[in-house]
């Protein structure tokens, strides 16, 4: 029973996959509130799987690029259910990745996954779609949605800033892949864990924050 969880984009929640099927996923629409919706998303999803939190036996976080408050909220909370129940590290999965992952299936071809990163910015990375799953071709990066190369901005886009951005990124619209799910970040952690993926090579991460800026808050001067 693997759990993953995912505080990077513009959802907060988690999931239990049990390595055939996702079994239970709790999700919250709200950027702000990680500390508080966090560790009731998870005690959701076990519920709805029907176990008790001692039976998992992995822990998977998303972990980004993101916010630099509620990547540290899901990666702490990874870090900490891993080593109060006695597992091993948890294991990290570029939540960008994880967006790119819900489209397989339904499109074939290159895509933009684009995610907001505030300050008139977005997170985003270049993706080739195939019946084998999402291949990464460039990125994580951080840019302005119009500074991006123009051949990127006209592609399908996925993620939160296609809506934000409409008039940068021209591309069709992929529906069902706003925000990071924390079931596609699962799916996808047990393909990249039985090395049935075209990136199972390097598509597991540590579990650290995937910064790609420094954060908002600085120490004062004395």
């Amino acid at each position: 029973m693997l759990l993953a969880i995912d505080t990077a984009t513009g959802t907060v929640g988690a999931a239990l996959h049990d390595g055939s099927q996702v079994r239970g996923e709790v999700v919250h629409e709200d950027s702000r509130r990680h500390g508080e919706l966090l560790a009731p998303a998870i005690e959701g999803a076990l519920d709805q799987a029907g176990v008790p939190v001692t039976d998992v036996i992995a822990v998977v976080c998303g972990v980004g690029p993101g916010p630099f408050t509620g990547l540290r909220v899901g990666v702490v909370t990874a870090l900490t259910l891993a080593h109060s129940l006695g597992l091993p590290e948890p294991q990290g999965v570029c939540s960008l990745d994880a967006v790119a992952h819900q489209v397989v299936g339904a499109h074939e071809g290159e895509i933009l996954v684009a995610t907001d990163a505030r300050r008139r910015e977005v997170y985003w990375a270049h993706y080739l779609i195939g019946s084998g799953g999402a291949r990464r071709l460039a990125g994580p990066g951080v840019a302005a949605a119009a500074d991006l190369p123009g051949r990127l901005r006209e592609l399908p886009v996925a993620g939160r800033g296609a809506s934000l951005y409409p008039e940068a990124l021209t591309g069709r619209v992929l529906a069902g892949a706003t925000d990071a799910r924390p079931a596609a970040l699962a799916e996808l952690a047990v393909r990249l864990r039985a090395g049935d993926h075209p990136d199972a090579g390097s598509g597991l991460l540590p579990p650290e924050p995937l910064y790609l800026r420094r954060p908002d808050a600085v120490e004062s001067a004395r």
